[in-house]
């Protein structure tokens, strides 16, 4: 690579962001390119930075016992653009890191804009980029343009994968009942910013309950023709899906009762509780917990209202689904997420297959510091494989293919980080412990990978 040639980043999201800061701040020349305002996409309502058009919560804080947190701990300790803005801007959650998600967007933009080492360039790239662009960074999530995808698609000749990806309804917080629902979080686990009651609960008896499934079963839903063979994401699941799996599923799913005690009536356990998160710093909105839907706006309102709390609920934003495409990456990308078919080209964020905001971003952080080590014409090693960056790069570039003696590869599917998709670490028993429980010794097991992948993550940041 060329010194004087700088890095374009196409995609202005959060692994877009982070990829353009991570390679100015090692001193290298980028025009980040977004295609919003001048085209629009199903999802996003602003032109701002790394908007989040789903959940407002980067889910668990906890690097100890979590490997999202985890994560979030990593990129921390690597000077992450997301994770200060994220700190910064963060919202009670109990034990979740959430944020306000317009200040965390404008804060964000401001970053970029005002970095002496990015420019900002508006505007659409309708297929591959140019030949002369040397270094080139591909974050365009989920939803990628047609002339772009289509033109990564005959280029690396493998179908791009897709699967539903969904949105939960947001709820004006003064039309909530305050005599019905409770503030509490699950076990009064406090998080950042948090009391230990960060959540508004809905409880349900089992009457309300049954009369809410049959409603999301025959309620009138949204059909996609193009997308009817496509399969969804179970970490997003729609809840009228959930709801066709088992009368029970939502009870143990995102209905789930436990961890959650009603002052009103404290004898009395919950048949379900329905639970909503703060969604702004005001606290006048409040996100629906686990209600991504594809039900009919008109449906969405009236079947939402049967929840004990919500009978007269006004909503600032109702659920929807969108289409999301990713690569089949341990196909065409190498470790170092250069494109194999044109090697000018990395890609970082959810187009790569991992899901989730911090995991986007994350690969954003992995792909910008690459970009600009070949700027100056050298190589930097990969996250170790036993820190969770380091794992989650192994999973999209390789990981899920089968293990030794298995009959073939796995298919691959996005992947939320997780502690299964880091290596193995060896615990010893506390002395003097003559029987270890199994669950303290999971807790000692997350204790151990952490502490061994903050370490490695220290020496490769």
């Amino acid at each position: 690579m060329q010194e004087n040639q700088p890095i374009h980043v196409i995609g202005g999201g959060l692994a877009g962001s982070e990829a353009a800061w991570q390679a100015a701040e090692a001193g290298a020349q980028v025009i980040l390119h977004e295609m919003r305002p001048h085209r629009m996409t199903e999802a996003h309502l602003t032109h701002g930075l790394a908007e989040l058009v789903c959940s407002n919560s980067f889910r668990s804080d906890d690097h100890d016992h979590n490997a999202v947190g985890l994560l979030h701990e990593e990129m921390r300790r690597c000077g992450s653009l997301i994770m200060r803005v994220a700190d910064t801007h963060k919202l009670p959650a109990g034990g979740a890191l959430a944020v306000d998600r317009v200040a965390f967007s404008d804060a964000v933009t401001a970053a970029i804009h005002n970095h002496p080492n990015i420019t900002v360039e508006r505007g659409e790239i309708t297929g591959l980029p140019p030949a002369e662009w040397q270094n080139v960074i591909v974050a365009t999530g989920p939803l990628t343009s047609a002339p772009l995808a289509e033109a990564v698609q005959k280029l690396t000749g493998e179908d791009a994968l897709a699967f539903f990806d969904a949105i939960a309804p947001i709820v004006h917080a003064e039309s909530i009942d305050r005599s019905v629902v409770w503030a509490q979080s699950r076990y009064d686990k406090a998080g950042p910013g948090g009391t230990g009651a960060d959540y508004l609960n809905c409880p349900m008896n089992e009457e309300q309950y049954d009369n809410f499934v049959d409603a999301l079963l025959t309620g009138d839903k949204h059909v996609f023709h193009q997308w009817e063979n496509v399969p969804y994401f179970d970490g997003c699941l729609p809840i009228e899906v959930m709801a066709e799996r088992g009368r029970e599923t939502l009870r143990f799913g995102p209905l789930k009762p436990v961890g959650l005690t009603n002052p009103r009536d404290p004898e009395v356990k919950p048949h379900a509780v329905v639970q909503l998160r703060q969604d702004n710093a005001l606290g006048t909105l409040w996100n629906m917990v686990g209600f991504q839907t594809k039900l009919k706006y008109r449906k969405q309102a009236e079947i939402f209202r049967l929840i004990p709390g919500l009978e007269n609920a006004q909503f600032a934003r109702l659920g929807g689904l969108h289409h999301n495409t990713f690569l089949n990456s341990p196909k065409v990308l190498g470790r170092d997420l250069r494109l194999k078919a044109d090697p000018r080209l990395r890609f970082a964020g959810q187009i790569t297959g991992v899901e989730g905001y911090v995991e986007s971003a994350a690969i954003g952080l992995i792909a910008g510091r690459m970009a600009a080590a070949d700027t100056r014409g050298e190589a930097i090693a990969m996250p170790p494989e036993t820190t969770a960056m380091g794992a989650l790069l192994g999973h999209i570039t390789g990981g899920h293919l089968a293990a030794e003696g298995e009959p073939g590869p796995r298919s691959f599917q996005p992947m939320n980080v997780n502690f299964g998709l880091l290596p193995p670490v060896t615990i010893s028993k506390p002395e003097g412990v003559k029987r270890w429980k199994t669950a303290e010794k999971q807790l000692a097991r997350k204790r151990a990978a952490t502490a061994r992948a903050l370490e490695a993550i220290m020496a490769w940041a």
